[in-house]
């Protein structure tokens, strides 16, 4: 297993692409420089009125499949 750290800033105009079906992933840089792309509706339980913000722990196989998603405590 491996994990990232994502800082992630996604106003919600720009989240609501993959509602509208003109995006189906987003893509990121971790802090340790990895770029980064995951489908958008894993970000979906973390989406406010003003988007999605925050900083998050990826945590994935070592084949990329994605394990867990979590928010980190401010």
């Amino acid at each position: 297993m491996q994990q990232l750290i994502l800082d992630l800033a996604l106003p919600a105009e720009r989240y609501l692409a993959w509602y509208r079906g003109h995006a189906e992933r987003v893509s990121m840089i971790s802090r340790d420089g990895r770029r980064v792309s995951l489908p958008a509706h894993h970000l979906r339980p973390f989406l406010t009125h003003q988007g999605v913000y925050g900083s998050f722990v990826l945590q994935f196989t070592d084949e990329g499949k994605l394990i867990k998603l979590e928010r980190l405590a401010d």
